[in-house]
């Protein structure tokens, strides 16, 4: 359904171009690299760009401190996508991005397996329960390991996982009693799993930052992107999504 939402909304995204950097050549081909949570509607945005640029927008999902960090040893890509503003800085301080926008928020929420089988009600309840997360150094592990300290939960998971889509699949698949994903990811898989909420709390929130890359092959192309992906338009999809604005 947000897929016709998305090409409902076709705008005259020529008119996002790069100004001073020229107009984006159209036939090209776009390479963005985009946290994980970004997958379902990333594609969905690609839509409309890829109709009104006669292009073809590929995919890098992943943790965003790997392809942060990728970018930064000029690994090829267009566009930096990130679920966290830590990762975009180590791109930033290699000296590969443009100007940095943030176009999105997510906040932190449990998923359980359809019908909440363990009947997780809160934080508290992971103590008993086979749940999962996101490593340490991944940007939903970050934020869980912060939401869990100040709610003064102990409680181990029984696996870290690579990205925040590994968590949600253990879920859903019924591996796991609980996991901790973002609001999004829930959305995203709502045949699958029920969201359990946590109790609004800074450290629960966080914001996704989008730049282009100086090894871009096509920097007005990409310059494009970030224009759609910070639009009003993009916008409204983003939140039929799951996301926050920033």
């Amino acid at each position: 359904m947000r897929r016709l939402a998305a090409l409902a909304l076709l705008l005259p995204l020529a008119a996002c171009g790069g100004g001073d950097e020229g107009d984006a050549a159209d036939g090209g081909e776009l390479t963005v690299l985009a946290a994980a949570s970004l997958t379902d509607v990333f594609a969905e945005l690609a839509v409309p760009f890829e109709e009104e640029h006669d292009t073809e927008v590929g995919f890098s999902f992943g943790s965003s401190t790997d392809l942060a960090g990728q970018a930064a040893d000029g690994a090829p890509g267009d566009v930096l996508a990130t679920a966290d503003d830590a990762s975009m800085a180590v791109a930033q301080d290699a000296g590969v991005t443009g100007d940095v926008e943030t176009f999105a928020t997510n906040v932190l929420t449990i998923v359980v397996p359809d019908g909440n089988p363990a009947g997780i009600a809160s934080l508290d309840d992971l103590a008993d329960a086979t749940w999962v997360r996101c490593a340490d150094e991944v940007p939903c592990g970050k934020v869980a390991a912060a939401v869990l300290d100040a709610a003064g939960v102990e409680a181990d998971p029984v696996s870290l996982e690579d990205d925040v889509r590994a968590t949600l699949d253990k879920v859903a698949s019924g591996e796991a009693d609980a996991g901790l994903v973002y609001a999004s990811d829930a959305v995203a898989a709502a045949d699958d799993v029920d969201s359990v909420e946590i109790p609004a709390a800074d450290d629960a929130l966080t914001s996704y930052s989008v730049a282009t890359l100086d090894q871009s092959q096509d920097p007005a192309l990409a310059a494009d992107w970030v224009t759609w992906v910070t639009s009003d338009e993009a916008r409204a999809i983003l939140t039929d999504a799951g996301f926050g604005t920033p």
